[in-house]
């Protein structure tokens, strides 16, 4: 056996061990005393590099680098890069010490020269530094944004050497940076030339500046439109370029310094943005205003980081709320009032935080007049991607809405821009939106956009713009073409006579969606291995194509052998190049979604044998393995081959939901109905009509669910009477009955339930007739009929209990001591019954019914002492503002009346908090800031459990915390609250003092 070295690499920590030895015999002098000569030198010639390769680097007057600086620079230096190719950079307070040794501008100019011929070509702060110390830097006004970090950042180099003089202003730079990103995402979208839409952009230039399109600054404000002016929807197919026009339209208004205005634009295509929380436009509306006004910045920050803020918890709000829906009992009971408390708080927050930016909007405006008469000149909003939120009943439109009249009511000149489907007829609408529709590009401009895109005959891009018609996406395609096909006159006209003669307008749609499978077959066409030319068309069945998916699913329809997954690995490779495929996980890459929805609505071109074969493979394929994704894939393709959406149903998993978002393109309308009963949100009437009888009814009863939530019954009742009769299990029967009781129509409310109890029962729908008997004691107790109500509720409890639904039982229970809750010896009884359940279900139940367990803790807290703690160890409380709200409250209100108790409270709060690190805001003071950062830590439950421990005689922070368990469960949260008393003496200043 060989005891010589091995040729196995050392295990790591041996590596690490010889390195650090390395590094020490690599050392050059004492550390500790001030550096050689030579060390200063080497820090100088690196200290305005952003990043070096030691090898290379050169002091002034070297005709060649030595190397010496890997010696010298070894410990002032963080490594960057591979290990064949080193790239260094200065560590921070080496640099800092380096550039103010310095001799001054001179010596920087001699150090930065040495090394700039060794950088790469493209600009960096070496070269605005390098400029700068030569006495020509260039103009920052016509700076892009990375240039401008690139300027700022060799700004705070020079500034710290000596005498280096005649700098832009840091503050200056950041702030021209800040808008240069700011202006990023619309400048991407006019990167290439933008084309025609010369009626449109007037159209918005008259919108936002008034009748005339005169400028806002030199039209009197006597001359001002009268009332307010709605907002302005921009629609059209996809692909039309809407996204394109509004991007040039704000470009050209956000330019222009001396009548520009400010804008806000808000893509919620985002991932930081979120359609079903419009209070994340409000903070992003914030951010970009503090921009665009610095001097009002901080406050603007401020309302940004509000909004955040105000976002979690409302996220924390809507995910009771969602719980609440999940089981019939709190559905019935809580989930409705709940939904709408929500809706109602929500909405107002919104309300009120978009006033309070827009004050601060006037005020920066104000700051800028150059006269006191001077007009304020128009607020520009333009939402973009919203139509997700574009149907009828959809909250987050009905929350656009109240957002779009506070923000008017502030700042007249509001000008509202939306960027999705036709105008809906929300019944928030106050005002019949303005709408600009956009149709396909004049001949002109289609010729522009075939030239910019390498079209160069002229000719050529005439006839095939006369051919192709004037939809972006088919001149794009147009323009591909006709390069792949080569620049002779020969080719191209093969080209455009393989494309058909454009005919009336009827007819357009349809020539469109053939001309562009014509020029996408073309494109293919191009392709040299005839193996990838093979699979290429039938690859656009599937939403994601792997190695894995190339031998098992498309080669065998494809007429392919593909023998080993090399072979299979070497024809994805081919295909990942293709440029209208695009990367979307390590080995994975999909088509385009554009040019995807093209083929999948061309005529026939989605129900070729070749494609259904691989769908049914595609279907078998997922259908073997496990995960999410692959069931998501599995319905996917059993929809798209029209499936019976029942048996597809039968294959869903909670989870799919997220992979399968925005499918519903792809589908028939039958197919895209079960998605949208399935993902949520509107559907459009084509979908609605061809849905299944069941998805319908869930599609409706989610759009009643909203606009009972928003308080619109009469929408609602309207919306509920189509598509009759509905199936025995529909939950449109329990909303038509609460439909009718919120318009007042009591008796016929308790009519249509006692109606569908009996449809109910009689076709075995166990979990309908559970809500149903819920909704009928509600009514009943209403109704003033409180035996009634507890007889109904007794009769839910016993079918949840035969359901084996635990939890169901435990809800129907929750309900019977609610409507018991005044004292009464059955109110006592279901109180106890209501302690035993909890502490019979084993706590992995509770916790998978947070809202449930703390609605119940909430309840019973007095006659159940442990029930709170036992809440807080298995669920914790919410995390919303509300709780700390009643958490706070309940807590002045004990200290105020008993102020020994200040101390031992504020002791549990300093605990709870921890040590604060030093902050902008500096540290957290008061109950409210401290429950909030015990709230961020995660210490919150732990205070409330201490709390619970204190000997407070009130019960009033038992009641808090009973109340901040319950709050937003609908069982309103001062129901919990012993009646008020007047503080003991001494308590107003107690009370003071804790906040």
């Amino acid at each position: 056996m060989s005891t010589g070295p091995s040729d196995r690499p050392a295990p790591s920590g041996l590596r690490e061990v010889f390195a650090a030895l390395l590094r020490e015999a690599l050392r050059t002098g004492d550390r500790g005393h001030d550096p050689s000569y030579t060390r200063r030198a080497y820090r100088e010639a690196a200290c305005l590099l952003t990043r070096f390769d030691p090898r290379l680097l050169r002091l002034p007057g070297e005709r060649r680098a030595t190397g010496r600086a890997l010696l010298e620079l070894v410990d002032d230096c963080t490594t960057l890069g591979r290990p064949d190719r080193p790239e260094w950079t200065l560590k921070a307070d080496v640099r800092e010490r380096a550039l103010r040794g310095l001799a001054g501008p001179e010596a920087a100019r001699r150090v930065l020269a040495s090394n700039i011929g060794g950088l790469p070509a493209e600009p960096g702060p070496e070269r605005f530094a390098l400029a700068h110390l030569f006495g020509n830097p260039p103009a920052t006004d016509r700076l892009t944004a990375d240039e401008l970090a690139d300027a700022l950042q060799a700004v705070l180099w020079l500034a710290q050497v000596p005498r280096v003089s005649g700098l832009p202003d840091p503050t200056a730079l950041q702030h021209a940076l800040e808008r240069a990103r700011l202006l990023e995402p619309l400048e991407r979208l006019v990167r290439q030339p933008f084309q025609g839409r010369g009626r449109e952009l007037r159209e918005l230039r008259r919108f936002v500046e008034g009748p005339g399109g005169e400028p806002a600054s030199v039209r009197p404000p006597a001359e001002a439109p009268p009332g307010p002016v709605p907002p302005l929807v921009v629609h059209g197919p996809g692909g039309m370029g809407k996204s394109t026009l509004l991007a040039a339209f704000v470009l050209g208004g956000a330019r222009d310094r001396a009548d520009g205005f400010p804008f806000v634009y808000i893509d919620f295509e985002r991932p930081t943005l979120s359609l079903q929380e419009p209070v994340t436009l409000i903070a992003e509306a914030a951010r970009q205003l503090g921009i665009q006004y610095p001097a009002r910045r901080a406050e603007l920050d401020a309302l940004a980081e509000e909004g955040q803020e105000a976002a979690r918890s409302q996220r924390e709000g809507q995910d009771r709320v969602t719980q609440l829906q999940e089981l019939a009992t709190t559905r019935a009971v809580l989930g409705r009032s709940s939904s709408q408390e929500y809706q109602l708080r929500a909405t107002g927050q919104e309300s009120g935080l978009i006033r309070r930016v827009a004050d601060v909007l006037v005020r920066a405006v104000a700051d800028g007049k150059s006269s006191p008469g001077q007009p304020d000149p128009p607020l520009v909003v333009v939402i973009d991607s919203f139509e997700a939120a574009q149907y009828r009943g959809s909250p987050a439109l009905g929350r656009t809405w109240a957002i779009y009249q506070s923000l008017r009511s502030v700042y007249p000149r509001l000008r509202f821009i939306v960027s999705g489907r036709a105008p809906v007829d929300h019944p928030a609408k106050t005002l019949t939106p303005l709408d600009i529709e956009l149709g396909e590009l004049d001949r002109e401009a289609a010729v522009g956009v075939l030239v910019s895109c390498g079209v160069q005959d002229p000719l050529v891009a005439r006839e095939l713009a006369d051919r192709v018609g004037g939809h972006p996406l088919s001149l794009k395609l147009a323009a591909r073409a006709a390069t792949l096909a080569g620049p002779t006159a020969g080719r191209a006209g093969e080209l455009i006579r393989s494309l058909p003669e454009r005919r009336r307008e009827v007819l357009r749609r349809v020539d469109q969606l053939l001309v562009q499978g014509i020029l996408y077959d073309r494109i293919l066409s191009h392709i040299a291995d005839p193996d990838v030319r093979r699979l290429a068309h039938p690859a656009l069945a599937l939403r994601v194509v792997t190695p894995e998916l190339v031998r098992d699913v498309l080669a065998e329809p494809c007429g392919l052998r593909v023998p080993t997954p090399e072979r299979a690995r070497a024809l994805f490779g081919e295909l990942s190049r293709l440029d209208m495929v695009e990367p979307v996980g390590p080995d994975a890459v999909r088509y385009r979604r554009d040019v995807r929805a093209i083929m999948l609505r061309l005529p026939g071109g989605d129900r070729t044998a070749v494609m259904r074969a691989i769908e049914r493979r595609a279907v078998d394929h997922y259908a073997a393995r496990d995960g999410l994704e692959a069931r998501a894939e599995e319905i996917y393709h059993r929809l798209r081959l029209e499936e019976d959406p029942r048996s597809v149903e039968e294959r869903w998993l909670p989870g799919v939901e997220r992979f399968l978002a925005g499918a519903q393109q792809d589908m028939t309308p039958r197919a895209a109905g079960l998605l949208t009963a399935r993902l949520g949100g509107g559907a459009p009437d084509r979908v609605t009509a061809g849905a299944d009888q069941e998805d319908w009814e869930r599609i409706a009863a989610r759009e009643v669910e909203d606009l009972l939530a928003q308080g619109f019954a009469e929408a609602a009742y309207e919306r509920i009477g189509r598509r009759r009769p509905w199936t025995p299990c529909s939950p449109l029967h329990a909303l038509f009955a609460e439909t009718l009781n919120r318009l007042g129509r009591r008796p016929e409310a308790r009519q249509a339930v006692a109606d569908a109890l009996g449809t109910a029962e009689r076709a075995g729908c166990g979990e309908r007739r559970l809500e149903l008997l819920l909704l009928s004691a509600r009514l009943a107790q209403e109704a003033g009929d409180r035996r009634g109500a507890d007889r109904v509720l007794r009769a839910a409890e016993e079918l949840a209990a035969g359901l084996g639904a635990d939890l169901e039982a435990m809800g129907a229970l929750l309900a019977r001591a609610r409507l018991t809750a005044d004292g009464a010896a059955a109110g006592q009884e279901a109180d106890r019954q209501l302690a035993e359940r909890l502490q019979e279900v084993p706590d992995a139940v509770l916790a998978e019914r947070p809202v449930l367990v703390r609605a119940v803790a909430s309840q019973i807290y007095e006659r159940a002492p442990g029930a709170l703690d036992h809440a807080l160890e298995v669920v914790g409380l919410p995390h919303d503002d509300e709780t700390l709200d009643e958490l706070g409250a309940a807590m002045r209100r004990a200290t105020g009346r008993q102020p020994a108790l200040l101390g031992r409270v504020m002791e549990i709060l300093n605990d709870a908090a921890g040590p604060t690190r030093p902050q902008a805001g500096g540290a957290p003071t008061g109950i409210a800031g401290i429950l909030r950062l015990a709230r961020d830590r995660g210490t919150l439950d732990a205070l409330a459990r201490r709390l619970l421990a204190v000997p407070d005689r009130s019960g009033e922070i038992a009641a808090g915390v009973a109340a901040a368990m319950g709050a937003g469960s609908g069982g309103g949260a001062t129901a919990f609250r012993p009646a008020d008393r007047a503080p003991g003496p001494g308590g107003a200043g107690a009370e003071r003092a804790a906040r």
